[in-house]
This record gives structure tokens, C-alpha cells and sequence, in this order.
């Protein structure tokens, strides 16, 4: 079979490490939309388990955004079960536009991801985000001013989830598809340029190839892993430090002796510690932060989001929340 289906046997090859580490009995579960980067990762987890007695559950997610969805996530149920699988998890989201429709369907989404993981008692969720996806989101992250962290893209393991395809071309996802003969499904919105990512996918990224040379993607991806690594290991100098300090009460000669990626790493682990929404402090918000540290002349206390209030006394950054 390899030598007739290439493509699919570099998926195979992806997912084959990952379900190594598994017990046999085990059981796993995988996203499926129909398209070709998540049909082919199903199909390849259903061929390796069944070396390992591992048990594969595909998850399909019903958006509600087109007119036709509940058609398309039923056909889709109809495709996996053709290809052998009996037991399917699949259920409508509920999209709450909060903040845009892509990432509103996210949130969605992982909410029904998360149901079925409680559902089966598994710690395992496969995803089939590709290199090409990770190109990508490197390039939104670029665009949005973001840091270290967000420029290193997708990373392979998520809590439960994990993304073996991140090394594979949507090119080769295809084409494995085809290899096995199965059909997919194109989502009208990945052709929809009101979406960002979409305009990456089919303006930014060519005009890059064809410009600057090809091997754009594949150096995107690349540099994403290197971003990685260098993040991972501040974060973990941050955590190190900010478990040595009273978190309401940070010595500022720590943190002035810290390079200044590793001080806002240990500020923000503080203030998000003391109450801030996840993901809501900004670089903006560490400015005035950061200046209580370095540019000390005796302003006042900085007020964040969730009501935490950062104040420089007695030679600490004291944190606060409203009583």
C-alpha cells in the first residue's frame, strides 16, 4: 500500500509516534469538518489503531453559520461511518459572536470538543492543523504586532489536544484523500475573503512565494518551532522566578535584575494571579507597569483589567483587587 499511497503514509507516519505513547484499549478522539486535512487524519488514525487495539471517535461539530450545515455534518457522519466507524460523537454548537466569527466559532467549537472528551473519559484530541495553518497563523500574529508567543504559532500539544500534521503540507492531506478515494468536503468559507485568513491563504502567502521565492511556508513553520522553544524556555525562567516571590507583593530589585522578556513575563503571571480575564493584558498595559520599575519618579498606581491596580510601595509592585 505504501508504495501506491505516499501521501498517506506520511500521514501515517504523523500520527504513528503520537498513539505509541498510548496504552492499547485506549481511547481517542478526533475532529473531522469534512475537509481533507481532517479526513485524512481519521483515516490514518483508523489504520494505525487497529494495529494497537486503540479506539478512534470521530467528533463532528454542527457551526449552525450555513443554511445547509446540518446537511453537510450529516453527510460527513455518513462518510466515517462508510469508512468503518460505528461510534460518532457529533453535536450542534452554539455560536455567541463575541468576536468575529471565526473566533466565536473557535470557542464553540472546543466547548463541543471538550463535551466529548468529558463524555468518553479520554485525554486525548486530535486535530489536524497543517504546516500550512501554522504558516498562517505565524503571519496573523505578525500583523497583529504580537509577541514571542504568538508568533510561534500552534504548538504540537494543547492539554488534551495535539496536532501531528504540523510538519505536513495541506498539499499532501489532499492528495492522501484522493490515494484512498474518499471524497471531501470544501467549506465555503475557507474560499471567503471577508476572513483574514483566508486573504493570507490566498493573496499574502502566493505574493510571498512568488516574490521572495518558494519554501515561504515551510520557513514560517520552521521559525514558528524556533519561536517556540525560545518562549518555552522564558516561560519557564519566568514560572521559576514568580515562584520565589510573594505574588501581591513583587521585590522590585528582583525583578529590575531580570531581563525585561523575563519581568513581564513574572508581571503578567502576577496580575493575571490576582484577578485580570485571561488574555486581556496587552503590551499597552505592562507600559505604565514597567515604568514603575525603571522610570520610577512617583506616579501613581496603574488600573487593569478586572479591577486589579498595580502600585509601586515600599519597594514592591503591589497588586490589588476591589474588595
Amino acid at each position: 500500500m505504501s508504495a501506491h499511497w505516499p501521501a498517506l503514509l506520511k500521514v501515517r507516519q504523523a500520527v504513528r509516534p503520537w498513539l505509541a505513547q498510548l496504552p492499547g484499549n485506549s481511547t481517542v478522539l478526533v475532529g473531522v469538518s469534512g475537509g481533507a486535512d481532517s479526513m485524512s487524519l481519521v483515516i490514518a488514525l483508523l489504520l494505525e489503531s487497529n494495529l494497537k487495539n486503540i479506539r478512534v471517535v470521530p467528533v463532528v461539530v454542527d457551526h449552525g453559520l450555513q443554511s445547509n450545515s446540518a446537511e453537510v455534518a450529516g453527510s460527513v457522519v455518513q462518510k466515517l461511518k462508510t469508512l468503518g466507524f460505528e461510534d460518532i460523537f457529533t453535536a450542534r454548537a452554539h455560536v455567541t459572536m463575541q468576536d468575529g466569527v471565526e473566533a466565536s466559532a473557535r470557542r464553540a467549537r472546543y466547548q463541543i470538543f471538550n463535551q466529548a472528551l468529558d463524555t468518553y473519559g479520554s485525554t486525548v484530541f486530535f486535530l489536524g492543523h497543517t504546516l500550512d495553518d501554522q504558516a498562517e497563523t505565524v503571519l496573523l500574529g505578525l500583523a497583529r504586532g504580537s509577541g514571542t508567543k504568538s508568533l510561534s504559532g500552534m504548538p504540537e500539544v494543547t492539554g488534551p489536544f495535539i496536532r501531528p500534521l504540523l510538519n505536513i503540507e495541506s498539499a499532501t492531506t489532499d492528495t492522501a484523500c484522493v490515494e484512498y478515494g474518499i471524497e471531501v468536503w470544501n467549506d465555503p468559507h475557507n474560499f471567503n475573503q471577508d476572513f483574514r485568513r483566508v486573504r493570507v491563504r490566498q493573496n499574502i502567502l502566493p505574493t510571498m512565494e512568488e516574490n521572495l521565492g518558494p519554501g515561504i511556508t515551510e520557513a514560517l513553520a520552521r521559525s514558528a518551532r524556533l519561536l517556540r522553544e525560545d518562549a518555552t524556555a522564558l516561560d519557564e525562567w519566568a514560572a521559576r522566578i514568580y515562584g520565589e516571590l510573594d505574588p501581591k507583593n513583587l521585590d522590585i530589585e528582583v525583578l529590575s535584575g531580570l531581563p525585561k522578556a523575563v519581568r513581564s513575563r513574572v508581571i503578567r503571571m502576577a496580575i493575571y494571579a490576582a484577578g485580570a480575564p485571561s488574555g486581556s493584558i496587552s503590551a499597552d498595559h505592562l507600559l505604565p507597569i514597567e515604568a514603575l520599575i525603571t522610570n520610577w519618579h512617583g506616579q501613581g498606581s496603574a488600573d487593569l483589567p478586572g479591577g486589579v491596580k498595580v502600585a509601586r510601595i515600599s519597594g514592591r509592585l503591589s497588586l490589588s483587587t476591589p474588595a
